[in-house]
């Protein structure tokens, strides 16, 4: 069906491709490199671009809570997290928690489609699982302790390599040998692509 913004009698089909072309690429302009690509690949060019943000982050304080849409944001403390020293740190730093960082750079990269909740256990159920064979840059690794299952979120950099946000005291990082490492091995518990769509209106718990 032809669209009602081409005459039917005064616009050739040559011109006419054209006019859809150009307005194709229009539209991925306005919206954005990430939104125009954020299904490409299965997540490839996107988790690119996450992996990149991600890495432009290295040096930012961590910060209990810290981290949204935005950027960097102020921390909190809550009965456990957020203690330096046993002095509430948290709440005069601004930052990112690993979450903060993993929603924000996949945000970013993708022009607003992939919306994580800031919560590691939930942004575990925003994607489709990767076998680590098949990880590509940008998918969310997963750590897991019997005291704490999936207590922390990574990004994956390629050559094995993550970058991360690990705990109060830390800057952002890229660690390299992630699964060889003596800490962060043993506790791997696989690996998503997040997919587009949005955390919802519901609190799914507290930020990891």
């Amino acid at each position: 069906m032809t669209p009602s913004f081409f005459p039917r009698t005064t616009v050739s089909p040559a011109r006419r491709s054209f006019l859809a072309a150009t307005l194709a690429v229009s539209a991925g302009t306005w919206l954005g490199k990430g939104t125009a690509r954020a299904h490409d690949d299965s997540g490839g060019s996107v988790g690119v671009r996450a992996m990149e943000i991600a890495q432009e982050q290295a040096g930012v304080p961590y910060a209990w809570g810290g981290g949204d849409r935005l950027g960097p944001s102020i921390g909190f403390c809550d009965s456990v997290n957020g203690y330096l020293n046993g002095v509430c740190s948290a709440e005069n730093i601004i930052g990112f928690d690993c979450s903060g960082l993993a929603l924000y750079c996949w945000y970013r990269a993708s022009g607003g489609t992939v919306d994580l909740p800031h919560y590691t256990v939930a942004q575990h159920r925003r994607g489709a699982p990767v076998s680590q064979d098949r990880l590509l840059p940008g998918d969310l690794l997963f750590f897991s302790r019997l005291d704490a299952p999936l207590y922390h979120v990574g990004i994956y950099a390629g050559h094995h390599s993550m970058v991360h946000a690990e705990r109060t005291g830390t800057d952002v990082v890229t660690l390299p040998e992630v699964f060889q490492h003596p800490k962060w091995g043993p506790e791997y518990a696989g690996a998503i692509r997040p997919r587009p769509g949005s955390p919802g209106s519901v609190t799914e718990g507290a930020a990891l």
